[in-house]
């Protein structure tokens, strides 16, 4: 009996040293420099044109006048700087679809370390356009600028999913979208005048793009690349096991080569699918539209608007229009808060009750957002109430739906899946905020404050789908993942059987439903 009191707290002392042993000093400081050069760069990108606004266009004006000998027409102004702002989304979509060929040659990390070269000139055309008296040097920027951020959405969330333990994934995950929030944040810092927001300075907002650039260039080649890209792609087991030495903190990762070698073996003969396989594939059927799902709603939720409306929702509480910047960065400020809590509970709460929660939160407060902006004229402390639900909108986002989509679209798939997975995310994310751009002038026109019911209607639907297909994913691997949407997809995906075995010890004797009807294939798997 005595033994057995003594157990627990052994246990517990276990546990404890096997979590301390997950967060390797090596794994932690690969993920902070990947994601300072990488989504730190999109969310800055997403920001830093928004101070400096006036200032670009004046710019396109005088250069206009000086080549033609007359002002620009206003609306070919308004044409030139919507180019401007939405080109980047297009660059994003053609980055998206250079991923799996750029991955495929040169591995997670080499991708991280490549795609510097457009961030880095980039930041060159677009801070040199201004002494050069060419605003085309900017819009180019704009969309070599989009390239870099559709590229490093895609690699390097799979990089990070690939050398975090299972345990941990989830919290890593959500490294991404922490430095997406800490690049708004920077951008819209370095944008006050007292910095560089300022019509002399402007061009080294862009400028600035070049130091994480150089920051990544610098320190990640010390780090190795993805032990399951250099296991199962490039068949380097030595490779791969020095590498989870080095991202574990540990001598012994016979466990881990061992179910990335049972993943390899079962699928040997399987080359890279495609996109279009992809969406043909019937045993990732349910985990293809949920990621759909997921990153439209991702984008279309309405976060984009809430931007639209701050400046006019902090003067109707007012705040005089002088202090509005520096009130803007509060926004900034919650964003990066909801996200780092987010990504310090993933682990306790599960990616269920984060995104499900966030996008029912969103819908509640982009009620209350419609009513407090229809009565703001009612009563002096309406716009009061106003801010608080943007900001209640902003703090739901992040905790949730703002970086579990990407920890979700590296869980899902196989690793021969997954470079085609996050081509699908990808462009659906791209695609989306096109979309958003696009449409969203005209929505607000027509309906005004009502714009928000639409938002409304889009997280009500997200949470409702999520709540009824998502399963929860934490602590699970690729082949329990894959067996929780196995009933939904009515299909069991071919490493099921070995990975299964690995993790469980046991054999699990089901026929693989993706090999061909041959009397060959029914003598292996024993059935007739």
């Amino acid at each position: 009996m005595k033994l057995s009191e003594k157990d627990p707290p052994a246990n517990k002392e276990s546990a404890l040293e096997k979590k301390k042993l997950d967060w390797s000093c090596s794994l932690i400081v690969a993920s902070l420099m990947g994601a300072f050069g990488s989504s730190f760069l999109y969310g800055y990108s997403l920001s830093v044109v928004n101070a400096p606004a006036p200032y670009i266009k004046a710019f396109y004006n005088e250069t206009w006048e000086r080549r033609h000998g007359h002002p620009i027409d206003p609306d070919t102004l308004t044409l030139l700087w919507s180019v401007t702002v939405s080109i980047f989304a297009i660059g994003g979509l053609v980055g998206t679809l250079m991923v799996k060929l750029i991955g495929k040659c040169l591995g997670r990390k080499c991708t991280l370390l490549v795609n510097n070269v457009f961030a880095i000139s980039a930041a060159l055309l677009m801070a040199c356009s201004l002494q050069a008296g060419a605003f085309e040097m900017l819009i180019v920027g704009r969309f070599i600028m989009g390239v870099d951020g559709g590229i490093a959405l895609s690699a390097l969330p799979m990089y990070v999913s690939e050398i975090a333990p299972k345990e941990i994934r989830g919290s890593l995950g959500q490294v991404t979208a922490i430095f997406i929030c800490i690049g708004v944040f920077t951008g819209q810092l370095l944008g006050l005048p007292e910095l560089l927001g300022k019509e002399s300075t402007w061009p080294y907002l862009f400028g600035v793009i070049t130091i994480p650039a150089v920051v990544q260039l610098v320190s990640l080649p010390f780090f190795p690349e993805s032990p399951r890209y250099l296991l199962f792609e490039k068949h380097d087991q030595a490779g791969a096991e020095k590498a989870f030495r080095t991202f574990l903190g540990k001598e012994d990762v016979s466990r881990e080569v061992d179910e990335v070698l049972a993943e390899s073996h079962v699928q040997r003969n399987i080359q890279l699918v495609s996109a279009l396989e992809l969406l043909r594939t019937p045993s990732v059927r349910w985990q293809v539209i949920t990621v759909i799902v997921t990153m439209a709603c991702y984008q279309l939720c309405g976060l984009n608007a809430i931007w639209f409306y701050t400046n006019s929702i902090f003067g109707k509480a007012g705040i005089p229009p002088e202090k509005i910047p520096y009130i803007t960065l509060s926004t900034g400020g919650i964003e990066t808060l909801a996200s780092i809590f987010s990504g310090l509970v993933i682990e306790r709460l599960g990616r269920r009750p984060l995104l499900i929660g966030g996008f029912g939160l969103m819908t509640l407060f982009f009620g209350i957002l419609t009513v407090t902006l229809t009565l703001q004229d009612q009563a002096p402390w309406i716009p009061y109430l106003s801010i608080v639900c943007i900001l209640a909108i902003i703090a739901s986002f992040c905790s949730g739906p703002g970086g579990i989509p990407f920890v979700l679209t590296g869980e899902f798939f196989q690793q021969s899946q997954r470079p085609a997975a996050f081509i699908v995310a990808g462009t659906v994310n791209w695609l989306s905020n096109f979309a958003v751009g696009l449409l969203f002038p005209f929505i607000q026109k027509h309906l005004g404050t009502y714009c928000f019911l639409a938002f409304a209607a889009v997280c009500c639907a997200g949470a409702l789908y999520l709540y009824f297909v998502l399963p929860e994913t934490k602590n699970r691997t690729h082949a329990e993942i894959s067996q929780a949407f196995a009933k939904r997809n009515k299909a069991y995906p071919p490493a099921e059987k070995t990975d299964s075995a690995v993790t469980d010890d046991k054999t699990v004797e089901r026929p693989e439903p993706d090999a061909s009807p041959t009397l060959d294939n029914c003598v292996k798997n024993g059935t007739v």
